[in-house]
């Protein structure tokens, strides 16, 4: 087997059990067995890793090269011998407080699970984990793979959005604050903005493959696993909800930024123009007074100059007290 391959193991009646080293072999012996399957884990193959892994189980050539090339949308394709189901894990990064998403392919057929995985995130050692103690899931064979893996995933968006919740509620702190000083606020709201729609983008072009499972009838997957697709169905639209409501909140949040920076500009034009118009006062009289003309009232008085200064400096504290009422100062 290539070295690719995570994991690979056969499951007879739920239980992990010994399977030949060859593939071929391994699945012609769970099909025959009737209550076992094949189910091989892959990280990040390349084109000449995986194509024995594709010719062995007979996957499309259409699927391989969208499981090979990655960079998929969340989809479900049905093809003659497999089932392809495309899924974005999303994770969270505590230190640098972003949002990454990696990418996640299963391969469902006869007897057989196939999954490929890109990016670190949503390792499926866990899921595996978890199955494996307990038997009866794992006893419906391929599909109890495909519910587990989907559970899993959905259910990290919820717990990644209430990180989201918690960084959005730091931002609309910072957006009103009674004294802001933060000047890249308006950056960090657009690109927390810019995680949001990376999520999006994880969830809700997965909203309609979720429903097929849930209430279609798909081939490869057992019938009686719809309640248990609509329940991720129900968790999934929950996380999509979450979403959309973070980003309404991110636009609001960055409006009203903008709204503030616009109110603190008036504010600073009405101080500058109050302290500017006090200053006109004694410049005007100042620049009355020193013009060279002989004719000119109380010039000559000696209570004059004493006399000019006081209006000026009575006018100044008198619109400085009439600015300071009105709240320009």
């Amino acid at each position: 087997m290539p070295s690719v391959i995570v994991d690979c193991a056969m499951y007879r009646d739920g239980r992990r059990s010994a399977a030949p080293d060859d593939l071929s072999d391994a699945l012609d012996e769970a099909r025959a067995s009737g209550d076992a399957f094949l189910w091989v884990g892959m990280h990040e193959p390349t084109e000449e890793e995986f194509e024995h892994v594709s010719r062995e189980f007979r996957l499309h050539k259409l699927a391989v090269e969208d499981a090979l090339t990655a960079h998929q949308r969340p989809k479900l394709e049905v093809y003659d011998d497999s089932l392809f189901v495309v899924l974005k894990p999303v994770m969270y990064d505590d230190d640098s407080d972003t949002v990454t998403t990696g990418e996640l392919m299963l391969f469902i057929g006869d007897s057989f699970v196939v999954t490929v995985r890109h990016g670190e995130g949503a390792p499926l050692s866990a899921v595996r984990h978890r199955l494996e103690h307990d038997p009866e899931v794992l006893r419906h064979g391929p599909t109890a793979v495909l519910y587990a893996v989907s559970d899993a995933v959905v259910d990290h968006y919820i717990e990644v959005a209430a990180e989201l919740q918690v960084d959005l509620e730091e931002v609309e702190a910072d957006v009103f604050a009674p004294q802001a000083t933060d000047k890249n606020t308006a950056a960090r709201i657009y690109a927390f903005k810019r995680q949001v729609l990376e999520f999006r983008r994880a969830t809700n072009p997965l909203l309609q493959p979720m429903d097929r499972l849930a209430f279609g009838d798909v081939p490869f997957v057992h019938e009686h696993a719809q309640p248990f697709f609509r329940d991720v169905a129900d968790h999934l639209t929950k996380a999509s909800e979450y979403i959309e409501g973070l980003d309404r909140l991110l636009s609001d949040a960055l409006s009203a930024h903008l709204a503030q920076m616009g109110v603190r500009q008036n504010d600073d034009m009405r101080k500058i123009s109050a302290w500017a118009a006090m200053a006109a006062v004694p410049t005007m009289v100042a620049g009355i007074y020193g013009m060279n003309f002989d004719h000119m009232p109380e010039l000559r008085q000696v209570w004059g100059y004493p006399a000019v200064i006081l209006v000026m400096v009575g006018t100044c504290l008198g619109l400085h007290r009439l600015f300071k009422s009105r709240g320009w100062l």
